[in-house]
């Protein structure tokens, strides 16, 4: 496994969907292993499930993770966490290879003093997203958690609901660049953006701002050295760093 470590004290490296590059994405083994290393955050994703609680995984199907072709929002929190994922090989085998909950992810977090940096995964509503805030603070572990989502609407609600949270607002494809910088702005929003749409003066825009600057998901040295110097404040990878 190649290594991304850059030793500059920024940017931040954030483990996308746990270390994703040696354990099944966003399970606990993945959420161990970076605990385990020099991470500054961990990265991963939250659905709300048909009976309205909270649950582990990137993907609206399970199909990928899991072989078993459950839409995740219309099955229900057991139905799920009985499935048996594969490992990153595609095989299942392990037993602790399941989907875990969001305590689960948050307590991972919390034991090796790592940020969570949460995706709220599609549109949520309000109930819902006061569930998730609400089981963060039952952990102790508000003031340590990043809230992204390419949600606007997610985002702004988590605004209005904590002024002072880290909140970071996903971006990719080809959006006019001024809108972004704009809704930045309105919202106090900071930035989390697919790493090839990002130029250094575009980095210069968003700290002229007074915001900070996340890119996803950079697993080439060469790139992440460049993001580097451009002042990126984030760079999540799925490498071991």
């Amino acid at each position: 496994m190649d290594t991304l470590r850059l030793q500059a004290p920024k940017p931040r490296m954030i483990a996308h969907r746990g270390l994703s590059g040696i354990e099944m994405e966003n399970t606990c083994s993945a959420f161990v292993a970076a605990g385990n290393r020099s991470h500054f955050g961990i990265e991963t994703d939250v659905h709300v499930t048909a009976d309205g609680r909270f649950i582990i995984i990137h993907d609206d199907s399970t199909r990928r993770v899991a072989l078993d072709d459950l839409t995740v929002e219309s099955s229900t929190y057991e139905t799920l966490r009985s499935l048996r994922l594969c490992d990153t090989d595609g095989k299942r085998g392990r037993k602790d290879l399941t989907l875990p909950s969001l305590s689960e992810y948050i307590q991972i977090c919390k034991k090796y003093e790592k940020i969570s940096v949460l995706e709220l995964k599609n549109h949520m509503q309000p109930k819902d997203i006061d569930g998730i805030i609400a089981a963060i603070q039952a952990e102790g572990w508000l003031e340590h958690t990043i809230f992204i989502s390419f949600d606007l609407l997610n985002m702004i609600y988590v605004r209005e609901k904590l002024p002072k949270q880290k909140v970071q607002y996903l971006i990719e494809g080809n959006p006019d660049w001024q809108t972004v910088l704009d809704t930045l702005n309105r919202y106090s929003l900071d930035l989390d953006i697919q790493y090839q749409l990002l130029t250094e003066e575009r980095v210069r825009d968003v700290h002229a701002a007074g915001k900070e600057v996340n890119v996803w998901t950079v697993n080439g040295l060469d790139d992440a050295r460049r993001l580097s110097d451009w002042g990126v404040d984030y760079i999540t990878s799925n490498i071991v760093e």
